[in-house]
Parts: structure tokens; sequence; C-alpha cells
């Protein structure tokens, strides 16, 4: 196996080295990206009086994850570009990814089956229009799923395709990805936003994107999936969609740089409705989300995220996200109030420039609608411990990505991760959790 995956890791390298050799232009044409990363994570045994079907087992556990993904880009006209991501992901989150909002591995997904399996993450098109009339420009790098070229000041750009909203909303610059920065999914993403994705992560989309100045503006209309978090998406808009819009704003606090961006998003949906299911229920038996579900319902929310430059090696971030936790969480994470803030130092500090040192506290609450129906033993997709004694989820993460060689691209990353309360419920826990990351970029 690992002979194989060194031969696996040499072609890709030789063909990633051919197509830069005659790729590179100062208008790239096409380019090719590769990444992997491998996660394990270890859960000693915790406190837990009792635990439903979607609960955090108690035990001690053992579980890693793997993904692969290859980028291509290519330039099909001024300013008109397709790009292609085939991803191959495996394994499974710590108990399938059930029993916590705050989930600890962002790579992992709630799928049936842990094995290995090839499908498309991003297949989408992007035209860029030129907005600044004097000609002004900004260099773009050669780097997954964007082409070298000279990028107009202010433009408007065009996206259709399949693609992560997460791509282009809710980023953060120190807390954005599980594959370089926090594993937890309410640190890589805003834990309220119920974001429209398939199981893994993608939808069908079409997104407009305005960058004029200081400010940026995205609206994206989204497929939505059939079931709550299931693989396959709607087409069909007039039964199920998904509109999200943001604003950000580049800003400087004592002369250095920082974001703010305020997200808002609505969703349609086949969603169960969480008083209807608590007062349709037989007394005997316990609340049916899915046996409530109706066309034409709704869910609202916004989100802010804001990242901000301190020193030269030390950066802070914070993400607030709230929705209205009426009817049942479809897409994302069972959390419909969430909180997050943290901080990054860069390791020039002690003299490895490569190094990065980060520390996140995260937040998450439910609705009063949201928490009674889990206290009398309702499911989510997610969360359910047969009753609930509530109180906030809450957790702190930190980690340290060390490169050990400046111009290979390969990190390793210690992680440690507390959950305080899982699933909402203080009669369980605290959590902790181990993980050791492997990710290489070629």
């Amino acid at each position: 196996m690992i002979r194989l995956m060194k031969v696996f890791f040499t072609g890709v390298s030789i063909l990633i080295a051919t197509v830069s050799v005659f790729a590179q232009d100062s208008m790239q044409r096409f380019n090719l990206h590769f990444q992997t990363t491998y996660i394990y994570q270890y859960k000693p045994a915790f406190h837990s009086p009792y635990q439903g079907s979607n609960s955090l087992r108690k035990g001690e556990e053992k579980q890693n994850s793997v993904t692969a993904t290859l980028f291509f880009g290519a330039r099909l006209w001024k300013g008109g570009e397709i790009y292609i991501n085939p991803e191959v992901a495996g394994g499974s989150g710590l108990s399938g990814a059930f029993g916590l909002a705050a989930s600890t591995n962002g790579e992992t997904f709630r799928v049936g089956d842990p094995a290995p399996t090839l499908y498309l993450a991003r297949g989408f098109f992007r035209q860029t229009i030129a907005l600044d009339h004097n000609g002004e420009t900004v260099r773009t790098e050669d780097i997954a799923n964007q082409l070298q070229s000279r990028l107009p000041k202010d433009y408007f750009q065009f996206y259709i395709g399949k693609f992560g909203l997460s791509d282009l909303m809710d980023n953060n610059l120190y807390a954005n990805s599980p594959r370089t920065q926090f594993l937890n999914w309410c640190l890589m993403n805003t834990g309220a936003w119920d974001y429209a994705a398939n199981t893994r992560g993608y939808t069908y989309a079409a997104a407009a994107v305005l960058q004029k100045g200081k400010m940026s503006y995205v609206l994206s209309l989204a497929a939505m999936p059939v079931i709550a978090n299931g693989q396959d998406l709607n087409t069909n808009l007039n039964e199920e969609y998904a509109l999200n819009a943001s604003i950000a704003r580049v800003i400087s606090m004592n002369g250095r740089a920082g974001n703010i961006r305020l997200l808002g998003f609505v969703n349609k949906a086949h969603m169960g409705n969480y008083r209807e299911a608590l007062q349709n229920s037989d007394p005997n038996n316990v609340p049916d989300i899915i046996a409530d579900r109706k066309f034409g319902r709704y869910k609202t929310g916004f989100a802010i995220s804001a990242d901000q430059s301190v020193t030269e090696n030390v950066g802070i971030f914070l993400r607030l996200g709230y929705n209205d936790g009426k009817n049942e969480t479809w897409t994302f994470t069972e959390a419909d109030r969430s909180s997050c803030a943290g901080l990054n130092i860069g390791g020039a500090a002690w003299k490895r420039k490569n190094d990065n040192l980060g520390i996140g506290l995260l937040a998450n609450g439910l609705s009063k609608d949201h928490k009674g129906y889990l206290s009398a033993g309702g499911l989510g997709f997610q969360l359910g411990d047969s009753t609930l004694t509530y109180s906030n989820e809450m957790g702190t993460e930190i980690y340290y990505s060390y490169k050990p060689i400046g111009d290979r691209g390969i990190w390793f990353t210690g992680d440690y991760q507390l959950i305080i309360n899982p699933g909402y419920n203080k009669d369980r826990g605290p959590v902790n959790v181990f993980s050791l990351r492997v990710h290489v970029e070629l």
C-alpha cells in the first residue's frame, strides 16, 4: 500500500510539473494542482449516564479520514475559465459525525459507507468582466482553482455549475479550511448558516460577484438536497432553493488590514416544523420531524465574519450566526445560534515562518422549539440523546501546523479539542479529542 501511494504521488508530481512547464506565462492558459489530507482522531471514553441513537458514543474511539483532490483549470477566452475538481474521500468522523453540532473533523461527512469514494466535488464556469476603465489590474497567483493572470481591480464575475457556497461566502482569513487550519465544523464556517449543500458540501448553483474598490457583493441561487443532509440535489427550484447574499468590506485598524462580512440566507425546502412535530406526536411516542415534513417551509438567518491583523505575526477572527430555528436543520449542522472567536500566531515569532499556532473558542445554541423537540426524545439528522438536559454546547480548539521544509507543500498538524455539553446536553461530557493531520499540496 505504501509503495502504491509513493508511485501515485510521484506520478501526480511529474504530471503537475509537466503542466507547469507548458502553462507558465503571464496569462496562464491552464493549470493543475493536487491536495491530499489525512486526519487521525482519538477520543477517550467520557462521562455519559445515557445515550440515544444519534449520540456521540461514550466509549473510546479511533477514526481516520483521507481526501484527495485534483484541481484542473483552463482559460477558454478573455475572462472565461472552467474548473473541474474530481475528489476521493474516505473514512469516518467520530461516531459517524453524529452527536455534536461542533463536529470535530471538517473533512468527514455523514455517509453510510466509509470506503474511499470518487465523485465530482466541483465543476464550474466563471466569467470575469472588467469594470475599471483605467485598466488597473492586480496579479493573481497560480493556485488551486485560480489561474495566473492579471485580474481587473474592479470587476463583475458570474459562476455557474457545481461548487461550495462556502467557496464564495463566510470566508475568514484565519478560520476557513479544515485542511490547513481549524478542524471543527463551527470554526471552519458559521454553525448557524444552514448553507445549501449535499452530504459532501457541494451544490448546483449560480452566483454573481461584484468587486468595487474596498467592497464586494455576492448573490447566489442554489439547489437544496432532496432530504435533510442528503446526497441527491433537487433541481426543481419551484419546490426547493436557497438564496444567499453577502456584503464584505476591507477595513484597516492601526494601518493593518482586515475584513468584515455580512451574510443573509433564505432556504425553502421540504422541512418539518419542530413545534408541529411536538404537537402532533402521540403522547406515548417520541415526536418525528420526518412525518411532519411539508413543501413550502422556510429557514432564514444571517452570519457575520471578521478578521483583523493585529501585529506582523498575530491575527484575530470572529464569527456570529443566527437562524430562526422554527423548521428543521436541512444541510449543515444543528445549531440555531453560533459564535466563535480566536487568534492565529505566525511562526516567524519563533523563527519558523511557515508554521502556525491557532486557538479558537466556540459556543452554539438552539431555538426554543428545537430544544423542546430534542428534549422530548426527537431525532434530528445529526442529534438525538433520547432526552436532553439543555445547556449551550461549547468548545475550544488548539492546533499547531508544522511545515518541515519551506519550499515543499507538506504540513504536519497536532490538534486538541475540548467539547463541553456535547449535543447541548449537560448530563454528558466533557469530551476530549486528539488529532493528527498530514496535508500535502502540489
